[in-house]
């Protein structure tokens, strides 16, 4: 059984504190004991008799964190819309996009007609990205298939990929509700009836959770929460992508059902946040996309309300093409006026609130022991850096090779 010990930690922030001179002993992919480095015992019983036989390794003074949380992400697609994100800098509209051929749609068509080996080695290749800068668990959603077989291969390849070496933990998200696609034009309801005949199967694929775009252009607050309702039944996670505005009630009605998370909020109202404080329903913010939608939801009125707050990147290839969460971190700083302690937390602990994923998210005994050794001496590094290097990876208690 392998034991290893993490010593010379300049500064480590468990997710709950911070402590000077720590250190850190994990065994067999769990945290066995933590602290200041002074008060390290010299055996832990059950654990090992002689910690001067564990492996060791030097942390060189620098900071640690546990691994972040990317809480939304869609990396499972083919191809790039670099065309569609030129024009739309130079002031083309979203309809005028779609006119020209863009939108979610072009990137469906590109994705179904790519061969499953390219696709996967795709999707390998961007999640090792955010493993090698410091994530150790991403969400990850389907979405660009938008029908049964696709969407459940998609499930089954994000679930091979993640017992693969080098890759992170993965929440696998169910998210066939994501748009309308071309051959159910005209044919709304058929397609979110399709979309619910599809959450057994999608469970048994191994997803985790389901999501709905629920926008007034593409599915509805009634939508979202029968779709929503049968995904609980199925016993997936619940998420929902409240983009629509106040009026429509997605909040509220997210809020009602307890989803697992209420992702990007980009408008509310006191209405909302009373809602969400009641119920503690997590949200996940994604500074990514407040920039593009050049809307910022009310982080700190909704932290001041008691609700949790999870950050993503929200990765995608219409917007987003960033895997570094280092980078969110010091974006929500910026423009949701966090402190670094505000944004690491929401980057670990909230986001495992967010994902129902409590074994992780903080450095603690009897949690994974999921952790990063940065390149700086101090956690403020995330807010200057724009993008903090992640020097060391311990995914499970093994570093990355």
């Amino acid at each position: 059984m392998t034991v290893r010990l993490l010593t010379n930690i300049g500064r480590l922030w468990t997710g709950v504190e911070l402590i000077s001179n720590a250190a850190i002993v994990m065994r067999d992919g769990i945290i066995a004991w933590v602290g200041p480095a002074a008060s390290l015992p010299q055996s832990i019983p059950g654990v090992i008799d002689h910690i001067a036989d564990a492996q060791i390794d030097n942390a060189g003074g620098a900071l640690v964190t546990p691994g972040l949380i990317d809480a939304h992400a869609h990396p499972v697609y083919a191809g790039n819309r670099y065309a569609e994100i030129s024009a739309r800098s130079e002031g083309a509209s979203q309809s005028d996009i779609v006119a020209a051929g863009g939108g979610v749609s072009s990137t469906v068509t590109v994705t179904r007609g790519t061969d499953p080996w390219t696709l996967c080695n795709d999707v390998r290749d961007r999640l090792r990205h955010w493993l090698l800068w410091g994530t150790t668990t991403v969400e990850a959603k389907t979405g660009y298939h938008l029908t049964r077989d696709g969407e459940l291969a998609d499930v089954r390849l994000l679930r091979s990929l993640e017992e693969e070496p080098g890759m992170p933990r993965l929440h696998v998200t169910f998210f066939a509700a994501h748009a309308i696609p071309p051959e159910y034009f005209g044919r709304h309801r058929d397609y979110v009836q399709a979309v619910g005949s599809w959450l057994g199967d999608a469970a048994q694929a191994g997803a985790d959770g389901v999501d709905v775009y629920c926008d007034n252009r593409q599915f509805t607050t009634e939508d979202a929460r029968w779709i929503l309702t049968l995904g609980r039944a199925a016993g997936l996670k619940t998420r929902i992508h409240a983009c629509s505005k106040p009026r429509h009630g997605a909040v509220r009605m997210a809020a009602e059902m307890q989803c697992n998370s209420v992702d990007l909020l980009h408008e509310t109202d006191e209405e909302d946040l009373v809602a969400l404080a009641r119920t503690k329903t997590p949200v996940v913010v994604c500074p990514t996309a407040s920039l593009n939608e050049c809307r910022t939801p009310p982080v700190r009125a909704l932290l001041d309300h008691g609700v949790p707050v999870a950050l993503g990147t929200d990765h995608n290839p219409a917007h987003c093409g960033t895997t570094m969460m280092s980078l969110v971190v010091c974006m929500a700083i910026g423009l949701y006026g966090l402190s670094v302690q505000e944004a690491l937390r929401a980057a670990t602990v909230g986001g495992a609130q967010a994902l129902g994923t409590l074994d992780r998210g903080v450095i603690a005994v009897g949690k994974v022991a999921d952790v990063v050794q940065w390149d700086a001496e101090h956690e403020g590094a995330f807010a200057w850096s724009y993008g903090l290097k992640a020097m060391r990876v311990w995914r499970g208690g093994e570093p990355l090779r």
